[in-house]
């Protein structure tokens, strides 16, 4: 639901900005992200006892090296709405919105076994080609027993399991038989 009002506040906030005002936008918005996971920030802003002019003033004070008009209004219209929980929502929908207008988007390369840099780049360079993108993918170590690729924006998830391959594998021996 957050994901949904967040797709809304970010179409009005980049309606007619430039590439370059979403980008800062964005860089604002993460900033803000982060600092929500500061229990003690967030205990400020969640706290029905701070009142919403102070909690105005922090946020506003926040982005003030942005010096935005259209930002500070934003900042105070999430207040007036009491949305100030969907600034890490708005943040990563800036960030996915940024990502389809330059064609850039990072994914991740889950496997139980280490895997080289170059065959990270190879996979890479062929998804790029394939999506017509230009997509980075950074390895992430786990327990998944092959190697699954995931690229969020893009809505692409690959994988080749051990475990399915080998079950194909005998089920075809199997057939043979």
């Amino acid at each position: 639901m957050e994901e949904l009002i967040a797709k809304r506040y970010v179409k009005a906030l980049t309606e007619d900005a430039d590439l370059e005002s979403v980008q800062g936008f964005s860089a604002v918005f993460s900033a803000l992200a982060d600092s929500f996971q500061d229990d003690q920030f967030l205990n400020i802003v969640t706290n029905p006892n701070v009142t919403m002019d102070d909690k105005t003033s922090i946020l506003l004070d926040a982005v003030k090296k942005a010096e935005s008009e259209p930002l500070n209004n934003f900042i105070k219209l999430l207040m007036e709405k009491k949305r100030v929980q969907i600034i890490p929502a708005i943040a990563q929908e800036l960030k996915k919105d940024i990502a389809i207008s330059t064609k850039t988007y990072s994914g991740k390369v889950f496997s139980d076994s280490d895997i080289d840099t170059d065959v990270l780049e190879t996979l890479s360079s062929g998804l790029s080609k394939k999506f017509d993108a230009s997509i980075s993918l950074d390895f992430i170590k786990n327990d998944f027993n092959g190697i699954k690729v995931e690229v969020e924006g893009l809505g692409i998830e690959i994988n080749f399991s051990k475990d399915r391959i080998d079950n194909q594998i005998i089920q075809h021996i199997i057939k043979a038989i």
